[in-house]
């Protein structure tokens, strides 16, 4: 049996590039640096390992319309979006060990530290901007 190496397309390589969350519905920051985990496994590695999410920071999952906490050490907020950057469903400190529902109509979640939406009055019906960041 013989085997052939295939070259790695580099548009599937995975990049750390950090992207800003503006909530422009409220006019509120609520992360200067969050990376963008837009491939099966970094959205399957997720938060997984890490031991809190740093303030002003998060992760955004692209695509996904579910999310668990199983593993993780701490609680998380996360705001599902559809298409048109619409949060259409908020969790509020979701604890470790708990499963989202499923939101066939989102095209992304963002989860932040806990308390981040809860503090920025972030909620169902605003509407968010990603955009590349300068941090």
């Amino acid at each position: 049996m013989k085997f052939s190496r295939r070259k790695i397309n580099s548009s599937r390589t995975p990049q750390k590039i950090p992207a800003k969350i503006i909530n422009t519905t409220k006019n509120t920051v609520l992360a200067e640096r969050a990376e963008i985990a837009n491939t099966f496994w970094l959205r399957l590695k997720g938060l997984l390992g890490k031991r809190q999410l740093e303030p002003n920071t998060g992760l955004i999952l692209n695509p996904c319309n579910s999310i668990h906490t199983f593993f993780m050490r701490f609680p998380i907020d996360a705001a599902f979006v559809d298409s048109q950057n619409k949060i259409i469903k908020a969790y509020y400190a979701l604890p470790a060990w708990r499963a989202s529902g499923m939101f066939f109509n989102s095209s992304l979640c963002i989860e932040f530290p806990s308390g981040t939406l809860l503090t920025s009055g972030t909620e169902i019906g605003d509407y968010i901007r990603i955009s590349p960041s300068s941090a």
